[in-house]
């Protein structure tokens, strides 16, 4: 049964068909034309040439019962002078074999349409009763009748019977078709181009790339879907840029009050309940941080071209800087040369923000780049507990905190792995989160190239 699955038309359309719009377009014009000419190309020769043929054949056969009927009916002085005149108006060769037979046709002898069609007109012409042989060459028609004494041989030749040149009209077809294939070719490709640039555009824009000099363009559809395109990328953009501006707003609006309360604390004098206080201060201080670069994201940088063996190794060194021995715990194996458009501080926390969990929670952490032939993948590897499977997606979540197992964002409020995703999908990547060679977690952020 897979067998049959595998086998079905509709599968095997699939498979064949051109994956892209100016292919399948080709096809839709080159389909119909080739079946036209199919068609045409059947019926001229298979019922307009044959016909030809045979009215042409029929005259032919009507001057041999013409020439036959002067053998049997004159005397042989008489027949010689008629039979040159005869050659000289029908413009054949003729000759007269006396006493001669005709010789019994081969039985595996190949005989072409246009030699089976004189036959047929002949025996209907002369008779059934009476023996003849044609015998088609390349240039001629070699005709051998039985009269009373002999032989009658005609050298017809063959464009009194076939239509001449009949291959011109296949040139001349096929040498129109591809004209008008070209002007297809042409005119697909300055319809398809805007679509094309369109999908560049929404492309880029989703891996976070400016695309300052997209403008709509081409036929009236895709100049609509253009435009509801710059539509939708402005009011994304503006989204983006208001819930920025509001919670920059409320991070600054929280942290004038606590930043007061921390000026009386250290006016106080110093004791469990101050230093309490104080903790709790600077807990809520990093919280706002957060909750500030959570909704920041990428916005306001622009992607330039960067090394990622550079990035990496960079925030590698900034996660091994904020923990204690953290360095001696890292591994890094990113070599240079892997050369992506991206937007370099956000990537750059990213990774950070991964190596600082894993160090967090592992012992020994691996980070490591890998190029493949579509994407450019990094690797953080530790040999912690990791996270159970069905836990994975939950642990992206924003604000969510895992209630047991691992907790990738024990100490905070629950963004960290949140931030790094939103960062990787800003770049049209993803963040995902797999079992560690390891056997703790690996977290991969994958990038397209």
């Amino acid at each position: 049964m897979k067998v049959l699955s595998r086998l079905r038309p509709g599968r095997l359309i699939k498979r064949v068909m051109p994956r892209g719009l100016f292919g399948r377009s080709l096809i839709i014009i080159i389909a119909p034309m080739f079946l036209l000419q199919a068609i045409v190309t059947y019926v001229f020769f298979e019922r307009d040439i044959d016909s030809a043929t045979r009215l042409m054949a029929r005259d032919v056969a009507a001057d041999t019962a013409f020439l036959v009927a002067l053998e049997d009916n004159y005397p042989p002085a008489e027949r010689a002078k008629l039979r040159s005149i005869a050659a000289r108006q029908m413009r054949y060769e003729l000759s007269f074999e006396p006493g001669a037979d005709i010789p019994p046709p081969a039985q595996h002898s190949r005989r072409s349409t246009i030699d089976e069609a004189l036959e047929e007109v002949m025996a209907q012409q002369i008779g059934q009763t009476r023996d003849f042989k044609v015998t088609g060459t390349p240039k001629n028609f070699d005709i051998r009748v039985e009269v009373h004494d002999g032989v009658l041989r005609m050298i017809v030749p063959r464009d009194r019977v076939t239509v001449s040149a009949p291959d011109l009209f296949v040139v001349w077809m096929v040498a129109s078709s591809l004209i008008l294939l070209t002007l297809a070719i042409l005119f697909m490709r300055n319809q398809v181009r805007p679509i094309e640039r369109l999908a560049r555009a929404a492309d880029a824009f989703g891996k976070g790339r400016a695309v300052p000099d997209f403008k709509p363009y081409g036929a009236t559809e895709v100049r609509r879907a253009a435009q509801a395109f710059l539509t939708m990328r402005e009011r994304i953009e503006r989204h983006v840029q208001q819930r920025t501006e509001m919670l920059a707003g409320v991070s600054h609006d929280l942290k004038t009050p606590l930043t007061r309360i921390r000026l009386q604390l250290a006016l106080m004098q110093s004791g469990p309940e101050t230093e309490a206080l104080t903790e709790d201060i600077a807990e809520m201080e990093r919280m706002l941080d957060e909750y500030l670069d959570f909704a920041r994201g990428e916005e306001g940088e622009k992607a330039q071209l960067t090394d990622l063996g550079d990035l990496v190794s960079d925030a590698a060194a900034a996660a091994a800087r904020a923990r204690s021995g953290g360095a001696d715990r890292l591994v890094v194996n990113a070599p240079y040369g892997t050369l992506l458009a991206v937007k370099t501080s956000a990537l750059r926390r990213c990774v950070t923000n991964l190596i600082d969990n894993a160090l967090k929670h592992g012992r020994q952490v691996r980070v490591s780049l890998e190029r493949t032939s579509h994407a450019a993948e990094i690797h953080v590897d530790d040999d912690g507990p990791g996270i159970a499977p069905d836990q994975r997606e939950e642990a992206m979540l924003p604000f969510h905190r895992l209630d047991e197992g691992r907790n990738l964002q024990s100490g905070g409020v629950g963004l960290g792995l949140a931030i790094a995703r939103d960062i990787a999908r800003a770049h049209g990547g993803e963040l995902l989160l797999n079992e560690s060679p390891s056997g703790g977690l690996r977290a991969t952020v994958r990038l397209p190239v």
